[in-house]
């Protein structure tokens, strides 16, 4: 595997030079670094180890200006060689550097005590004894600690031994199914066009693979490859890599953005995080507070809202959601560092639990499933998710980056879950899934929604299929509500009849008034057949208001006993497809049928011709040429 190590220390204390002594190239490449002989941007170097593995080098720089930068390039090291120089010791960006590795996880690592020719052993004795007694609390308590001289050779060969043990014994882990290249550099080579590098924090890259820009979602494609500097068909998660971009100008690019496949990330303007304080701060964080933000290579602003307190103490750990100004794409697991404003020094850092954060309550029901997801194993951490996500569920790859599995695992832990009923694929073909729990309160949702409309309308057969998803399950995705309707009418817990839904223990209970006025109404269209009264005169002739006989006239279009043709025309069924049948007769005999034929074949005059034409165009079963009609074909 991969190994990358980056320097860290405080500015002038050798770092470039040490680099340089150890793999023969000059970090500090701008004519600026050059002309005030410090190092500015992020430096990049290979060097050669016994056994044939190749050791990326990051070099950063020191000075206080620049620790934006520094942290862009600690982002993706695997161990640290903390310089400290012997005529100086421990400074100020030697603490920052120190706390900065911690926060990014940063566990393991060497100490360079550089410019030991410079010095008399009696104080490089005091200056060993000082920085062991500051390192004593850190991850580098129990580190080697090298005297070195990049000018004289002395302990270069010590210092490359313990690196080779560093990277042989070091194992990182990282993704293989998720390629993500946080960009720290882009720039135009001659003859080949738009080129960025950084280090492959995870995933594969490959020549022609289709890539997107995250968060600007701007589409390229690898044109070519190169790994420590020598053209490759493929980089491999750790590797220090350049690619070049088809497709886009350098202006195109920004700086920290991250490079990875389409559809693989999702960049969100919220995070849930757990974010500690360092000890080290000279104040706590407030609820509200504003502070620069950074994550991979990127830096943006944002505000911190704590989800239980007003204020995080120095040494103190909470649950944050960190909101952005401008979209930052994430992954679960992720270790990001803030800084505050003044003065401006790093104050804190916090790792990912959740990279697409919705709105959480302060001491809101979400707490404490978010409070679970630090500690959560695999298999929780998918289930609590699916639980944060609610209605709207998540795509199996949304829950990569929600879950921080890899896709081998979240699907084998998917499968179980969708076994026990403990979550459902709602939509095969963008591969939705939905948590188990939220389903099941989904279904009660709609069951007592029809249970009400039942109590409320008992002469309603039951409820239109689109009339629901449009009221109750008006926000459901309609895929969604269409897997939730399927799966209650398969469990029996509801019956569909045509478009009309209902509860199984639903049927139309009629008073003796009503059950009375329905048999009256019925009666009156069959016996009217096709010249019935209009609407008011029935009213009249029954002695009953609209508000009585509504529901009942309802109830009977419902029941496929009456229809309305036009407003206050209704007919009774059994005439309607009368109707039909004597003109099906009539077109086995004619080709075409004109208003005189219709009037002539049904003896009815104009009032009712005309709609009862209209009646049968609608019905498909004649089709309007003109002033005819004809039959038409089946």
């Amino acid at each position: 595997m991969p190994v990358i190590m980056g320097t860290a220390g405080h500015i002038d204390h050798g770092k470039t030079t040490l680099v340089k002594a150890l793999t023969g190239v000059d970090c500090d490449r701008l004519a600026e670094e050059k002309k005030r002989g410090i190092t500015i941007e992020l430096g990049f170097a290979s060097m050669e180890l016994p056994g044939g593995q190749t050791l990326g080098v990051v070099d950063v720089p020191g000075h206080e200006r620049f620790v934006k930068n520094m942290v862009a390039g600690a982002a993706g090291i695997d161990f640290v060689v903390l310089v400290i120089a012997a005529d100086e010791g421990v400074m100020p960006q030697t603490r920052e550097h120190l706390e900065i590795c911690t926060l990014l996880g940063v566990t393991d690592g060497v100490v360079a005590l550089t410019k030991v020719d410079a010095v008399d052993e009696e104080w490089l004795a005091l200056v060993t004894e000082d920085v062991r007694a500051y390192l004593s609390s850190s991850f580098l308590a129990e580190a080697p600690l090298i005297p070195v001289s990049a000018h004289n050779g002395q302990g270069l060969d010590a210092l490359r031994a313990e690196l080779a043990r560093l990277a042989g014994d070091h194992a990182p882990k990282r993704r293989s199914d998720l390629a993500r290249l946080p960009i720290d550099r882009v720039f135009t080579m001659r003859g080949h066009g738009t080129v960025v590098t950084g280090t492959l924090i995870s995933g594969t890259l490959h020549a022609g693979d289709e890539v997107t820009l995250y968060p600007s979602g701007k589409a390229s494609k690898v044109r070519g490859l190169q790994v420590h500097g020598h053209t490759d068909d493929a980089a491999r998660a750790g590797q220090r890599t350049a690619v070049n971009l088809m497709g886009l100008e350098v202006e195109d690019v920004e700086r920290g953005e991250v490079l990875a496949r389409p559809g693989t990330l999702f960049p969100s303007l919220a995070w849930n995080m757990e974010v500690t304080c360092l000890p080290s701060a000279h104040r706590g964080l407030r609820h509200r507070g504003e502070v620069h933000f950074h994550h991979g290579t990127r830096e943006v602003m944002a505000r911190l809202y704590f989800l239980d307190r007003d204020k995080l103490e120095p040494g103190q750990t909470a649950l944050c959601q960190a909101r952005f100004e401008s979209p930052l794409a994430g992954v679960t697991g992720d270790r990001c560092v803030m800084r505050a404003f003044s003065p401006l020094r790093t104050v804190a850092g916090g790792t990912i639990i959740s990279p697409l954060a919705g709105r959480v309550k302060r001491h809101g029901p979400e707490l404490a499933l978010l409070s679970a997801l630090p500690a959560a194993g695999p298999e929780e951490r998918v289930a609590l998710h699916l639980k944060l996500r609610g209605r709207e569920g998540a795509s199996f790859a949304a829950l990569m980056v929600l879950t921080g599995l890899e896709s081998r695992e979240l699907e084998k832990a998917l499968q179980g879950f969708s076994g026990k009923g403990l979550a459902s694929l709602w939509d095969k073909e963008a591969r939705q899934w939905i948590s188990g729990e939220v389903l099941d309160e989904l279904s009660a949702g709609l069951l007592a929604h029809l249970a009400a409309f039942h109590k409320r309308e008992p002469l309603k057969q039951g409820v239109a299929r689109g009339e629901l998803a449009s009221t109750w399950g008006k926000g459901l995705h309609p895929k969604l509500m269409h897997f939730l309707a399927e799966r209650l009418i398969k469990a029996g817990k509801i019956v569909q009849e045509q478009e009309l839904m209902r509860l199984p223990e639903h049927s139309v209970s009629l008073g003796t008034d009503q059950a009375d006025l329905r048999q009256r109404l019925l009666g009156v269209y069959e016996q009217g057949g096709l010249t019935p009264p209009n609407y008011k005169d029935v009213l009249e002739l029954l002695g009953v208001g609209q508000k009585e006989a509504q529901p009942v006239y309802k109830l009977l279009q419902d029941q496929g006993l009456i229809s309305r043709i036009k407003e206050d025309m209704y007919f009774a069924v059994s005439a309607l497809e009368g109707l039909k049948k004597s003109v099906a007769a009539y077109f086995a005999e004619h080709k075409e049928l004109g208003p005189q034929d219709f009037r002539e074949l049904t003896n009815l005059t104009r009032k009712f011709s005309i709609p009862l034409l209209e009646y049968l165009d609608k019905e498909k079963v004649t089709m309007r040429v003109g002033d005819k009609r004809l039959a038409r074909a089946l």
